[in-house]
C-alpha cells in the first residue's frame, strides 16, 4: 500500500483487491465510447482501464493528483489519459465532455447518488458502470413492488436497463469502509431531460408508508386524481413503491401537461367517471 492516507473529508477507500478490479473491466460494455473515471484515487482502476480505452479522468485531491501526473506521465504525454484536477461538479454542466462517453468509476460514497443523476440527465454519458454503497446501488436497481424502489429507480429505469451486478466485500479496500459496497450497471437508450419529472417524484415518494394518493394530494387536488386514478386502473391504496415506472411517466404526463422527455404531450379529453 501506497504512503498516502486516505482523507476521511474526500469519502476515500481504494479498492486493492485485484479480482474486483478485473471484475469491473470486464463488465465493460463493448463500444467505441471513451471512458470518464470520476475518483480514481492512487490509479489502480485507472491502470486496467488504459488498456482497453482511452480515458478521461477526474480527481479532486491535489496530492493523489501529483503522484497520478507521475504515475502515468507517459499516458498523459500521449493523450492515453487526460487527467483534470479539481472538483468533477465544477466541470460538469450539461455534458461532462463533448463525445460519447462511458462512466466507469469507484465513486466516493458521499457523492454518488449526486454523480449518477448528473450522469443519467447527460445525453453524452451512454453507460454508467460505477461502485457505491450497496444500499443505495439497491435503491437504483429495485424493481416496483420491492421495499427498496424509490425515486431513484425510476429515474434510473427512465433512461435505461439497470442491473446490480456484484457486492463487494469492506476488505477489498484500504481503508475497509464500514458497509458494503456494490457494482451497478446502467444501460442507457436516452437521457433525463425533464427536470420538473424528479421534483414531481419528491412529492410522490414523501411518504413511502402513506399512498401514493395522499402524497400527490399534497400538490395536486385530490378529487382530480381520483379521477386520473380510475382512468389509469390504479387502486386508491396504492403504495408509492408499487407503482411501475410507466405509471410514473403517464402520472406526470396528466398532471403536468408535459413528457418525461420534455416534449408536450398531444391534446387528449378529460378522464371521465361513471356517474
Amino acid at each position: 500500500m501506497s504512503e498516502v492516507k486516505a482523507k476521511k473529508w474526500f469519502g476515500q477507500n481504494f479498492l486493492k483487491d485485484s479480482s474486483v478490479l478485473e471484475k469491473i473491466i470486464q463488465s465493460m460494455p463493448h463500444n467505441d465510447n471513451i471512458v470518464v473515471e470520476i475518483g480514481p484515487g492512487l490509479g489502480d482502476l485507472t491502470k486496467r482501464l488504459l488498456h482497453k480505452k482511452d480515458v478521461i479522468a477526474f480527481e479532486i485531491d491535489k496530492d493523489l493528483c501529483n503522484i497520478l501526473q507521475k504515475k502515468f506521465k507517459k499516458e498523459i504525454e500521449e493523450k492515453k489519459l487526460l487527467l483534470n484536477c479539481g472538483d468533477v461538479l465544477r466541470f460538469w454542466e450539461n455534458s461532462l465532455v463533448d463525445k460519447p462517453y462511458d462512466l466507469v468509476a469507484n465513486l466516493p460514497y458521499y457523492v454518488a447518488t449526486n454523480i449518477i443523476l448528473k450522469a443519467l440527465r447527460d445525453k453524452n454519458c451512454k453507460n454508467i458502470l460505477v461502485m457505491l454503497q450497496k444500499e443505495v446501488a439497491q435503491k437504483f436497481a429495485a424493481k416496483n413492488g420491492d421495499k427498496e424502489f424509490s425515486s431513484l429507480a425510476v429515474l434510473a429505469n427512465s433512461t435505461g436497463k439497470v442491473k446490480k451486478l456484484f457486492d463487494v466485500k469492506p476488505s477489498s479496500f484500504e481503508p475497509p469502509p464500514k458497509v458494503t459496497s456494490s457494482v451497478l450497471l446502467i444501460k442507457k437508450s436516452t437521457y433525463l431531460d425533464e427536470r420538473g419529472f424528479e421534483d414531481f417524484l419528491k412529492v410522490a415518494f414523501l411518504a413511502t408508508r402513506k399512498t401514493l394518493l395522499k402524497n400527490l394530494s399534497k400538490k395536486y387536488d385530490k378529487k382530480e386524481l381520483e379521477k386520473i386514478f380510475a382512468q389509469l386502473n390504479l387502486l386508491p391504496n396504492i403504495r408509492p413503491h408499487q407503482a411501475t415506472t410507466s405509471i410514473y411517466h403517464r402520472l406526470y404526463e396528466i398532471l403536468e401537461k408535459r413528457k418525461v422527455d420534455g416534449e408536450k404531450p398531444e391534446p387528449q379529453s378529460k378522464p371521465t367517471t361513471k356517474e
